[in-house]
């Protein structure tokens, strides 16, 4: 699947996306077109979603209606859902163009299966996939550890009655800013990402400095018996400050900058989208 701003495309058929709650939601029609399973697309959709009730998958709590251009241009209500739910809708519908889906999703689970059984199967192939993108030996060491050290983080953000959801970015921020004086949306704005990950696109410093901005949060956190938001906000601070401290201290000593505007993305869509920050300024 080849992805632009608005349109993903499936051998060869236009799939209407639009980039909702933080992640992306696909129509659902559209999906039923490129796999052709019928000739009445919509018809087709109506009558699947009753089976999918049947048999457990309540497409009413999952399925999002959505207003998608059709057609003449107009903005119309489209049934949309997410990655997750869009592969189990394509589990059902027994086309031969599904396939390559379903098996893809076999494999998966199966590898789920396998991780769950031997965890250093999981990063093993992670780290794989790392080297698959062309990051380094030692940079993909460095970013492994650091998602252990965040792990550890998180883990004991849930022991001391942190909701996962909001608060958890909200804290993140704040080591991010007391770390590099930048929120993570800040800092991803300037590397020039969009729904890409900030640390996949850290360079070898900034993933050090992350890595002790969370590792300090931890250890102030437990020898604080922090409980609750305000005192892990708080404890995130000084951990963030205990980075930044750090960070400033290099950069005085070096003479240069921790923090670059410079990312992991294929250089012609790195040239792009700076060029389009440029030109809208």
């Amino acid at each position: 699947m080849v992805e632009n701003n608005t349109l993903a495309v499936f051998q060869g058929r236009k799939i209407r996306r639009v980039w909702h709650n933080n992640e992306w939601l696909f129509s659902v029609i559209d999906i039923v077109n490129a796999l052709e399973a019928s000739t009445i697309p919509k018809r087709y959709w109506s009558d699947l979603k009753a089976k999918l009730a049947e048999e457990g998958f309540e497409p009413y709590d999952k399925i999002v209606q959505l207003k998608l251009p059709a057609e003449d241009g107009k903005l119309r209500e489209t049934d949309c859902a997410n990655t997750k739910n869009m592969f189990r809708i394509i589990q059902s519908i027994p086309s031969p163009k599904a396939e390559p889906f379903k098996q893809w999703l076999a494999k998966v689970g199966y590898e789920r299966v396998e991780e769950i059984q031997n965890p250093e199967l999981a990063q093993a192939r992670m780290k794989e996939l790392y080297k698959q993108k062309g990051y380094s030996d030692e940079w993909i060491e460095k970013r492994v550890r650091g998602i252990a050290i965040r792990q550890e983080l998180t883990d004991e953000w849930k022991k001391r009655d942190v909701n996962e959801d909001r608060e958890y970015a909200i804290l993140t921020n704040e080591i991010s800013k007391a770390a590099f004086g930048k929120t993570v949306d800040e800092y991803r704005e300037l590397k020039g990402l969009r729904k890409e990950n900030l640390r996949d696109h850290m360079n070898d410093l900034e993933l050090i400095f992350t890595m002790l901005g969370d590792a300090s949060t931890t250890k102030i956190a437990r020898s604080r018996n922090a409980q609750g938001f305000p005192e892990n906000r708080l404890a995130a601070r000084k951990g963030g400050r205990i980075a930044g401290d750090a960070r400033r201290k290099l950069e005085i000593e070096s003479g240069e900058a921790v923090v670059s505007q410079e990312n992991y993305l294929q250089e012609s869509e790195a040239v792009k989208r700076r060029r389009l920050k440029r030109d809208t300024k």
